[in-house]
């Protein structure tokens, strides 16, 4: 009888999905968690995030660039396009950063922005924008995947992410990392060094910190596909958006990107917002990144002359010989 009503309620969400017109079936717990993750941190925030000590907001502001970089830094720039080289030290540390994010692993992470880049805003693309600003920018994330994304995942080439013994480690132990360094341990901190209250900690770390760095992320796959100017390949969805840029450590110049996904700055020019370029220049300047590959301007000027535009969002001509950003 349990196993009956079990099938039937399962028939029920099938129906019910079928009746909303889903592309794609929905991944109900992804769904139901990523909601709770939202009303509950909205709920324990209106209650616990004030009073807050000036050191727990600091701290979480420099959670906010450190597990950005972790994501924007390591697993975009460096593992997925092998835009430059790191050594141990700074692959190590960029790996506690991503951990610290709380996306998904890295592998998956890889592997689907590799999609993402190879089949753009179509039914390959992971978080196709054609199908709507919200599901490219959470929906996604609550729906199984388009068949022709498993399909076209699988011809993508992880050699070097599976080759590497530190990665590798990295993915058995994935679990354990993200719960330590995204939720436990920065909770932990501000309790132990300066007594901050538990409740108003978890506010600022747990919710507050972690969803910011979510979302910005997010605007990559959603706002960066569907408002801003393309000067750089006027033939695709990615385009130059600066909110995007600010708030996801650079990522934002997305047409630029789209044309040449291999260049580190991921940007013709940098800005006081491209943190990420900053933050890998620094790891350079020392010694810990190296080997790094960019757009040469000739290069540059040649993609523009032959798919680029000369127009702003706003419609303005511009020289973009001398654009800065």
């Amino acid at each position: 009888m349990v196993a009956f009503r079990i099938l039937n309620i399962g028939k029920q969400i099938r129906d019910l999905e079928k009746s909303w017109g889903f592309q794609n079936e929905l991944k109900w717990i992804n769904l139901i968690l990523i909601t709770l993750m939202h009303v509950g941190g909205a709920v324990w925030c209106y209650y616990y995030a004030f009073p807050v000590k000036w050191q727990t907001f600091l701290f979480a502001s420099v959670m906010y660039v450190a597990t950005g970089f972790g994501v924007t830094g390591g697993a975009h720039r460096l593992w997925t396009h092998r835009s430059y080289k790191a050594n141990l030290p700074l692959k190590i540390l960029l790996l506690i950063c991503f951990s610290a994010a709380g996306q998904n692993t890295l592998q998956e992470w890889v592997r689907d922005h590799r999609v993402h880049h190879k089949f753009s805003d179509t039914d390959a693309d992971p978080h196709n924008a054609n199908r709507g600003l919200f599901f490219s920018h959470i929906g996604w994330l609550m729906m199984k995947k388009n068949p022709e994304v498993i399909k076209k995942g699988k011809e993508i080439d992880m050699s070097d992410i599976h080759n590497d013994k530190l990665l590798r480690w990295h993915q058995r132990y994935f679990t354990p990392l993200k719960l330590a360094f995204c939720f436990i341990l920065p909770s932990m901190a501000p309790v132990w060094l300066w007594r901050e209250s538990w409740p108003c900690s978890v506010a600022w770390q747990c919710f507050i910190r972690y969803l910011t760095v979510f979302h910005s992320e997010l605007t990559v796959n959603s706002l960066a596909h569907a408002f801003g100017y393309k000067p750089y390949n006027k033939n695709i969805r990615p385009s130059e958006n600066r909110f995007v840029a600010t708030c996801s450590l650079g990522e934002g110049w997305h047409n630029y990107h789209h044309a040449f996904p291999w260049d580190y700055r991921a940007a013709e020019h940098g800005d006081f917002f491209n943190v990420g370029t900053k933050l890998i220049d620094f790891f350079h300047y020392i010694g810990w990144a190296t080997d790094l590959r960019k757009a040469s301007p000739e290069m540059i000027k040649s993609t523009v002359k032959r798919i680029g535009t000369s127009r702003t969002d706003e419609g303005d001509d511009v020289d973009l010989s001398c654009r800065s950003y």
